[in-house]
């Protein structure tokens, strides 16, 4: 019966491609990478792969089953017929409900069908019927096809690849040619292992005082992110373009100084963060001096003081460059007289020529601090004055997800830090809930995608939560096990600790133990391909 055979091949493909959307989405939250998509398959292999087999392999043992039963019931034309359709129901019935209870969780980074995207899934969606076509030949049940479901998002990324490259190449092209074409734009880079979104709203705030500032959006820090920004965005009357960049392996940022070709840059930091591509702190600190070494000789680099990899770069760099941080007059801005509180924070900004001026800023945190006095650095190397300068920081507003002061129901006082990731802001935050008055409780996940020191980072950030909260509730039943030891281990009791299975449940035991007066840090947030 050859409409039966294709009536089962058009549904189970359909259904396989329906629910690969999920895995198309962790494929994107990868940047469209396909070794960071293998590296989140292996890692939830036995979880993923669990649900996929098992509803292929009962949906093909139901089929054999259903007929050889049926076929004693019925002539085997008509026990196929039944057989099949009422297996194709099943399988349709249990797939939709499958998908609801383990894939439909709240996005962090929602799914976005671009043009690229749809490409993708044209591929994936031929991919699944070929399959099935392929093992409908074999005389083998379709239902098998289901089994693959993880993967066709690899296999139709990897038949995408050569594609995606051409009409990558020539829409940066395009985007580069745009960028020479304007002689009298000022291209400023901004990286860093933490802070560059920050910095670069902040530095957009400042000089909007003087220039007409175009920043890249939220956190577009990838080629075709700059790219996309620089083709749709990019007017004859801006006059400043700052570029994040971001980088996960070695290499990205020279990628992006090809596209941008900057005349100045900005490190905020160089840190632990994305070990499991780098491996090492000094493969992060190569990479991001990409941007300083892709300067041209009568360009300018600005590194924030802290003493660390950032000082030890700017000792490196041999063109015109600046230091600027909280640590006294060797810099060339500097921040005194620092307090921070829920009013934000407030300090002297000073040069070394003797200048200063009072500032004072809606962010909070010493670290945002010291982010705002290298964005001064630029300013004042750009001609803006030392009060255009204290207006623009009175103007530079919060990010998003990272320290966002918000007043939260029944008195609660909320730091949003959510989009927080790494072991150096995770202090940072720590720092600012130390200072305010009152109950200080922190939700949190946890650090991820450390590599081999995620365990040893977690547990100093459990010894850390110790010295700065009176209560924790930690996301993640086993995936916060080093934290709970490192708190426990701190100083705190057991009874201030309070484990939960995911955030739901933490806003459940938030809204039993808040009360008005507390003040409540969301620190970091899960990403969307993360599954314990």
């Amino acid at each position: 019966m050859a409409w039966l055979d294709g009536l089962s091949i058009v549904v189970v493909a359909a259904v396989c491609a329906i629910y690969s959307r999920f895995y198309l989405h962790m494929m994107q939250l990868e940047s469209y990478q396909l070794d960071g998509y293998r590296r989140w398959l292996s890692k939830n292999r036995d979880k993923l792969l669990g649900w996929t087999l098992n509803l292929g392999v009962l949906a093909t043992l139901t089929v054999v089953v259903l007929q050889l039963l049926l076929n004693m019931l019925m002539g085997e034309s008509a026990s196929r017929v039944v057989s099949t359709l009422v297996t194709l129901a099943g399988f349709v019935a249990v797939a939709w409900r499958l998908n609801l209870m383990q894939y439909k969780t709240p996005e962090k980074k929602p799914f976005v069908l671009t043009a690229r995207m749809k490409r993708l899934y044209a591929a994936l969606c031929l991919c699944a019927l070929l399959g099935c076509l392929f093992l409908s030949g074999l005389g083998l049940p379709v239902y098998l096809m289901f089994i693959s479901v993880p993967y066709l998002a690899l296999v139709a990324g990897w038949l995408m690849a050569p594609i995606e490259k051409q009409v990558n190449q020539f829409y940066f092209n395009e985007a580069m040619e745009k960028l020479q074409g304007r002689s009298d734009l000022i291209k400023i880079g901004i990286t860093g292992s933490f802070g560059k979104t920050s910095t670069k709203f902040i530095l957009k705030a400042i000089l909007s005082q003087r220039y007409d500032v175009l920043a890249t959006p939220a956190s577009f820090n990838t080629p075709m992110g700059l790219t996309r920004v620089i083709r749709e965005q990019l007017e004859p009357h801006h006059q400043i373009f700052l570029a994040e960049m971001g980088a996960r392996h070695v290499g990205d940022i020279a990628e992006l100084c090809q596209l941008v070709q900057p005349q100045y840059g900005v490190l905020t930091s160089v840190g632990e963060q994305h070990l499991e591509t780098f491996g090492t702190i000094e493969q992060v600190a190569a990479t991001k001096n990409e941007l300083i070494e892709a300067l041209p000789q009568d360009g300018a680099a600005f590194f924030a003081a802290d003493g660390a990899w950032c000082d030890k770069l700017y000792q490196r760099c041999a063109i015109e460059k600046y230091r600027a941080g909280l640590s006294g007059g060797y810099l060339a801005l500097y921040a005194e007289d620092i307090q921070v509180g829920p009013f934000g924070s407030r300090f002297t900004l000073c040069d070394a020529e003797g200048g200063r001026v009072q500032c004072q800023t809606k962010l909070l945190g010493r670290h945002n601090i010291q982010n705002i006095v290298l964005c001064c650095a630029v300013a004042k190397r750009l001609g803006l004055t030392l009060e255009e300068i204290a207006k623009g920081v009175a103007k530079a507003e919060p990010v998003e997800h990272r320290l966002q002061l918000i007043p939260g129901a029944g008195g609660v006082t909320i730091i949003d830090d959510a989009f927080n990731a790494n072991p150096v802001g995770a202090q940072a935050a720590l720092d600012v809930l130390r200072d305010f008055p009152g109950r200080r409780l922190i939700v949190t996940p946890g650090l991820v995608e450390q590599g081999e020191k995620e365990y040893e980072l977690n547990y100093k950030l459990g010894m850390q939560l110790a010295g700065s909260c009176d209560a924790a509730i930690l996301v993640g039943r086993k995936r916060c096990q080093p934290i709970l030891r490192g708190a426990l281990e701190g100083g705190m009791r057991q009874s201030q600790i309070t484990l939960v299975g995911n955030l739901n449940e933490a806003t459940a035991v938030l809204a039993r133990l808040g009360r008005p007066g507390d003040v409540v840090l969301f620190e970091n947030d899960l990403p969307d391909n993360y599954n314990e």
